[in-house]
């Protein structure tokens, strides 16, 4: 890549944090620029048509959406991260949907100020991960030693419950081993370790704080 590719960011979103750590497995260097999401400039509308992020600058084109910088970039950054036989590939594909739909449950855990609606999102993400126990083998990684896209996208998800867990035990994790061991070497890799800024932990307090919701007060009343 022959210029340094911007990265159009907010500071907690998760989706930009699949972007970092697969640039960073790619030692691409980059530029990030974080905009406010709630007062969205009139420069980022015009190369984010969904007015999300993340978005990667590459010269004079605006790559939107998570899923096509991720793929873009590792068809043209070495080393590859998806896997070189195309039914693996495409079944790695469809489990980083499952990562996507286990952070759209985190963001009703985050939000909602509805006991019952929260409880079916802690049900949803437990399902979900326990479907994920059954794909895993040894480890360390999804696919074993390779990291790949899968353990770039699930990543940012457990990472939530790095500060979710000093809230109260919510239990997703219970008697799900290789996920737990999963987790744990994620959370030791560099690229996961740095895609997100020095304070993540406290915003995303600050964050919940600002939410007012269920999630705050659960082990109150579970």
């Amino acid at each position: 890549m022959a210029e340094k590719p911007i990265l159009i960011s907010f500071d907690l979103c998760p989706y930009v944090q699949r972007a970092a750590i697969v640039l960073a497995e790619k030692n691409v260097a980059f530029e990030r620029i974080d905009v406010d999401l709630s007062n969205k400039p009139d420069w980022f509308l015009k190369i984010s048509p969904l007015g999300k992020v993340p978005v990667l600058q590459v010269g004079g084109e605006a790559l939107f959406e998570s899923a096509a910088i991720v793929e873009y970039l590792d068809e043209t950054e070495a080393p590859r991260l998806h896997p070189a036989d195309p039914l693996t590939r495409a079944r790695h594909r469809a489990w980083m949907e499952v990562g996507s739909s286990i952070l759209s449950d985190i963001w009703t855990m985050e939000t909602t100020h509805d006991r019952t609606v929260f409880g079916n999102a802690l049900t949803a993400i437990g399902t979900k991960l326990k479907r994920v126990e059954a794909e895993l083998g040894d480890g360390p990684y999804f696919a074993g030693t390779d990291f790949t896209v899968v353990d770039a996208v699930f990543a940012p998800a457990f990472r939530y419950f790095d500060v979710f867990d000093t809230i109260a035990d919510f239990g997703v994790f219970d008697g799900l081993p290789k996920v737990v061991k999963w987790r744990e070497a994620l959370a030791e890799r560099p690229s996961v370790r740095e895609a997100v800024i020095f304070d993540y932990e406290d915003r995303l307090r600050r964050f919940l704080e600002k939410q007012g919701g269920v999630i705050l007060d659960w082990r109150k009343a579970a």
